[in-house]
């Protein structure tokens, strides 16, 4: 007769071989053995299914798919990491480092950066409880039940003495092998492929249904981090690894402890051979403060923790052969060249398709079809052409002619002698219509999930969207005409577009692709006009006033409501359910920022540029491009120029990079 603890002995058996199997690849057993053992788990469960808990090894797959993912808040913050290029931007931030603790030496744990999915997991007594991705870095989707289907994540954690509550911090990813074997299955069901195998990663993990991904078992997960409590047995980060792995979660062997920048850089040329022979893509290594309460007395600034950042490898490049150069019409009407690929790996993802600029860089290249050249992703992300080996050059090879009209529409291109470009002014022209419509569901305009450029091109080449309004009156019956949509493809992307209704003034600006128009002037008009009506009525003489609106966006901008299509489709956006809400800043009335007018020149060091405006606009401030008379703050990063100097002669306030950011987190700090 088996017993209760019988049955638990039993579960933690299989636990154990799990670990060794999917963690540690040391299997002491056979598979036969193995599932006899699973299969004898499930016959117990069947006789007794009161004694089944979540965590028992046979729960990883829900019965029921998934609704859909619900947003939620983490705990404390996922941050993404500073950035660093050169060794001398790791030694600025060992000096600032170093300031701040008011110590002269700090030790740095150095792992790899892997390219996965972040992800955040909490255990409760030891137990499995939940899972979120990192999101926006506050808000994160649940993805609990899918992350359970993860042969490599225990249920249970396999020590008694470990906090009430542990949150770690680790990373979803596909192997290599994986990634191309997904690839090639995809391709063979016509399906489109992975770009890369962070977005295969990611993919595979929101599948609805947990079983679905269940049967991704090349997915993967890795933990590297705690959330610090001082409950935790561990004080350092550089005892987190072994740590994580007595619990009897996986971890990776590639870490290190380092006294000095100097040997960080040695560590880092040495994972930096080993790269292209790793299981796994990375991109660079992460510096962490060793200490980990010292690590959290640092901070943050808001986007990055203080104690930490990411030194990024150069781009990985490959060599291939240009098949055919093709001509891309862009939603503005610029004809940029692109060079068609021979298939080449390069940075974990397959790329047939590179930029190549524009036409002067182009000749200036003397790339030509058939050439043999080097392709490298810029930032790790997209593919450009870099150069051609002459010395592999066909001797009836010839440059490369800019067309005299466009590929898309035949109408004769237009250059304009103040700019690089070549351009189709013909505003009707497909692509460019097709172009202007994906803009405007993209990330940067509405953001509608689920209508991406394969699925936008359907609906513009069967007619169902023209126009961007033509998106908010979709029918089911029109979708039902898509291919590969079924019911739920369909609930999906209706459930989407109802959500788009609501945006602000500002995003809408931005969906609609204005030429010269970008996301300053979209806000500083925004916040002026406040509502669609007044959109419409605003004259260029009142743009101008707008400190930051110069006379190229102001022309610009009353040419595109000046047009009758583009002000019916501003009515059209209200008949059809559009709401623009305004966004209510009153929360950070007692911000140092509200309300202010702030200038950033020079280069800043822990956050791009576009972080810093986005940092500003966040709690009701503005951002302008030239210093005046209303200017209220300029903040001024490393080789800053004119506005530093007319800043010091107009006596307005000036801030560092350091001066700023502690401004900005105080608030937080104070209502948190």
């Amino acid at each position: 007769m088996v017993t209760r603890q019988d049955y638990e002995k039993l579960c933690d058996e299989v636990w154990k071989h799990n670990r060794l199997y999917f963690q540690e690849g040391k299997p002491i057993i056979s598979d036969d053995e193995y599932d006899r053992l699973v299969r004898k788990l499930e016959a117990v469960e069947e006789t007794h299914p009161e004694w089944i808990s979540a965590t028992s090894p046979t729960q990883r797959v829900g019965e029921k798919p998934l609704a859909g993912f619900l947003d939620v808040s983490h705990k404390k913050p996922m941050l993404s990491l500073e950035k660093g290029f050169t060794k001398e931007e790791l030694e600025d931030f060992d000096a600032r480092v170093k300031r701040i603790l008011s110590v002269k030496q700090v030790e740095y744990t150095v792992e790899v950066k892997m390219d996965g999915l972040a992800i955040s997991v909490l255990y409760e007594k030891g137990q499995y409880k939940q899972a979120i991705t990192r999101g926006d870095g506050k808000v994160g989707s649940d993805v609990t039940q899918n992350l359970k289907t993860l042969h490599g994540l225990p249920l249970r954690l396999t020590q008694e003495n470990i906090p009430d509550t542990l949150e770690i911090r680790g990373e979803v990813f596909l192997p290599k092998q994986g990634f191309e074997k997904m690839n090639e299955e995809r391709a063979k069901l016509g399906e489109p492929l992975w770009a890369n195998p962070r977005n295969a990663a990611a993919g595979s993990l929101k599948l609805l249904d947990p079983k679905e991904v269940a049967k991704r078992v090349e997915l993967s997960v890795t933990f590297y981090g705690v959330v610090y409590e001082p409950a935790l047995p561990i004080r350092k980060q550089s005892e987190v690894n072994e740590y994580l792995k007595s619990l009897g979660l996986s971890t990776l062997p590639y870490h290190k402890l380092c006294h000095s920048i100097d040997e960080v850089m040695e560590y880092a040329a040495e994972i930096e051979k080993k790269r292209v022979d790793l299981p796994f893509g990375i991109d660079g290594i992460v510096l962490k403060v060793d200490d980990l309460r010292a690590y959290e007395d640092l901070g943050t600034t808001g986007k990055h923790p203080r104690g930490a950042i990411a030194y990024k490898f150069a781009a990985e490049q490959a060599w291939t052969t240009i098949k055919d150069i093709t001509v891309q019409v862009g939603r503005t009407g610029v004809l940029t060249p692109v060079a068609e690929l021979e298939p080449v790996l390069l940075a974990g993802s397959t790329i047939a398709r590179a930029t190549l600029h524009n036409f002067d860089e182009l000749a200036r290249k003397d790339i030509r079809v058939g050439d043999y050249v080097a392709v490298e992703k810029g930032g790790d992300v997209i593919p450009k052409v870099l150069q051609a080996d002459p010395s592999r050059r066909n001797e009836s090879s010839k440059p490369f002619h800019i067309p005299k009209t466009c590929p898309a529409c035949q109408s004769t291109v237009y250059k304009d002698p103040q700019e690089v470009a070549y351009r189709c002014v013909n505003p009707v022209c497909p692509e460019q219509v097709l172009r202007g419509l994906t803009h405007f569901v993209s990330k940067d305009g509405l953001d509608i999930e689920n209508l991406g450029e394969k699925v936008m091109e359907q609906l513009f080449l069967k007619g169902f969207v023209k126009y961007p309004s033509d998106i908010f009156s979709l029918t089911r019956e029109q979708l039902a005409q898509l291919d590969n949509f079924k019911e739920k493809s369909i609930n999906n992307l209706l459930e989407s577009i109802e959500k788009a209704k609501k945006t602000t003034l500002a995003r809408l600006i931005m969906a609609l692709g204005i030429r010269h128009v970008g996301i300053q002037a979209a806000d500083l008009i925004a916040n002026h006009t406040g509502s669609i009506e007044k959109l419409l009525q605003i004259s260029k003489e009142e743009l101008l006033e707008l400190q930051g609106v110069g006379e190229k966006v102001a022309s610009s901008f009353v040419e595109y409501f000046a047009n009758r299509e583009n002000q019916k489709q501003m009515q059209l956006f209200q008949e059809r359910g559009l709401e623009c809400t305004s966004e209510d800043f009153t929360a950070f009335q007692g911000h140092p920022f509200y309300n202010k007018l702030l200038v950033l020149t020079g280069t800043l060091h822990s956050l791009s540029r576009h972080e810093a405006e986005r940092k500003i606009k966040a709690v009701g401030g503005k951002v302008s491009d030239s210093v005046g008379k209303k200017t209220d703050f300029v903040v001024v990063g490393t080789d800053a120029g004119s506005k530093f100097e007319k800043a010091k002669k107009l006596g307005i306030p000036v801030l560092t990079e350091d001066e700023f950011l502690q401004r900005y987190s105080a608030h937080h700090v104070t209502t948190a």
